[in-house]
């Protein structure tokens, strides 16, 4: 490995850290990313790197700040749910550091990406269920007793089931390669080019223009549940929104995994 200054600068650490395939990802890199984080995420990873903290050791701080997200969500009201939105922002921030921190000491591992898929496998299944649970006003007295309230943790954990398959079919496709003897699967949109046109090339335009299938990330389900705070607030009806939240993300989850898996066996992402 290069030996590397122990206090570099930021140009030198930007050149190394963000380079422009890792900022320039299509679908690896989230949007908070792109739009901000990267632009202050760097003098957080200038601190780090002068210290005796690993690139694992700050993937373990993003996990913790993910699963805040979730606790978040259970205390009631404005703010549980600005809380939430808080640490959905610094688990990004924390996620985009620790990538720098492992291409400026030139420690990739398949450990910390193993950890990485753990924080936000479990992260974005805890928020979805969180967001029933908080849905369901489980703490309130006689919640136990009601029917409604199972129903609407029920759906939460529905809501958990379909984003964990969400995330899984991307996984699928990269292990079913590997065990085919395939290379990876480079990040380009021609090697998730459509097979054939017909109904699913028009949902899949559809999908670009109304990207819904992206509202399942912990960022914008943390955002989804400020807004339906915002909507109970004005309406004068508490968790009216969020109940509607939960019931319509249950479902439309399901919906998304169902064009998602039709979407990759129409790829060619399977192609030998």
């Amino acid at each position: 490995m290069t030996a590397r200054p122990a206090r570099p600068t930021l140009a030198e650490l930007r050149a190394v850290a963000q380079p422009e395939h890792v900022r320039s990802r299509a679908n690896a890199e989230h949007w908070t990313a792109q739009l901000y984080l990267r632009h202050f995420s760097i003098h957080l990873t200038r601190l780090l790197v002068r210290t005796p903290i690993t690139a694992n050791g700050v993937t373990y701080l993003m996990i913790l700040s993910g699963w805040c997200i979730a606790a978040a969500l259970l205390l009631p009201g404005w703010p549980g749910a600005l809380l939430a939105v808080f640490f959905a922002n610094l688990q990004m921030y924390v996620d985009c550091c620790d990538g720098e921190v492992a291409r400026w000491r030139g420690t990739s591992s398949p450990a910390g990406v193993f950890l990485d898929k753990v924080g936000h496998y479990t992260t974005e299944g805890l928020v979805a269920l969180a967001l029933g649970l908080r849905a369901a006003d489980l703490w309130a007295e006689g919640a136990l007793a009601s029917r409604e309230t199972w129903q609407l943790a029920f759906c939460g954990a529905l809501l958990a089931a379909g984003v964990l398959l969400n995330k899984a079919q991307n996984d699928m496709v990269h292990v079913s390669r590997a065990f085919a003897g395939m290379g990876r699967l480079p990040d380009t949109a021609e090697a998730k080019q459509l097979r054939r046109g017909g109904p699913v090339a028009a949902a899949r335009r559809v999908a670009r223009f109304l990207p819904f299938h992206r509202l399942f990330h912990s960022v914008e389900l943390s955002l989804l549940a400020l807004a339906a705070v915002l909507v109970s607030t004005v309406l004068g009806t508490p968790l009216l929104a969020e109940r509607v939240l939960v019931v319509v993300l249950a479902a439309v989850i399901w919906l998304v995994n169902l064009g998602h898996f039709v979407a990759i066996m129409a790829s060619a992402r399977l192609r030998s």
